[in-house]
């Protein structure tokens, strides 16, 4: 997985939700899409290179959206019970 493309895709994504008028919804679609169509690792990738330094062409909007919704789209790991 590279991370440029992964930055590639998450800016188209939010190239469509930033024609929302409510920035709320905007932000939520963005985390929304992201996390029903991209697989874990993928999340996983993205949310690790969330700082301008590490992917200066990832948009504001998206940048905000995985920040704000980090959490939820954080990859959660089955552990087995021992």
């Amino acid at each position: 997985m590279d991370i440029n493309n992964l930055v590639r895709m998450a800016n188209q994504i939010g190239e469509f939700f930033s024609a929302y008028p409510d920035r709320k919804e905007a932000l939520d679609g963005i985390a929304n899409h992201i996390h029903k169509f991209w697989e874990p690792r993928m999340r996983g990738l993205i949310l690790s290179h969330l700082s301008p330094e590490q992917t200066p062409e990832m948009s504001p909007l998206v940048r905000e959206s995985l920040n704000l919704h980090a959490n939820e789209l954080q990859p959660k790991f089955a552990t087995s019970a021992t």
